[in-house]
């Protein structure tokens, strides 16, 4: 059974992100938006991302590291989904082997 603090979290960060989403609809829609803007705004999602998993990377664990490393190489290689499916795949089998 899930722990309803968990259930909660889950939920409020469901609705943080779709109402950040619907109102930079509702509040951009007249607006056009610059170069420099738009890059930003692309840039956001990978900016988060890195920020939520780089605490994770300075635990010192092997197996992560290694992945990161990888992953980081792959990613100069490959589109994004060939990447996180590798980098998935690659943390799963490198904690396996090196978790004694």
């Amino acid at each position: 059974m899930i722990d309803i603090a968990t259930l909660s979290t889950i939920v409020g960060m469901a609705v943080v992100t779709y109402m950040t989403r619907a109102l930079g609809f509702v509040l951009l829609r007249k607006h056009t938006l610059g170069p420099q803007l738009t890059q930003v705004l692309n840039a956001a999602p990978g900016c988060v991302l890195i920020a939520v998993i780089a605490p994770k990377f300075v635990t010192g664990q092997p197996a992560d590291l290694i992945a990161l490393v990888l992953t980081v190489y792959a990613a100069t290689r490959y589109s994004i989904l060939p990447v996180v499916l590798f980098a998935i795949v690659i943390t799963g089998v490198l904690r396996l082997l090196l978790s004694a």
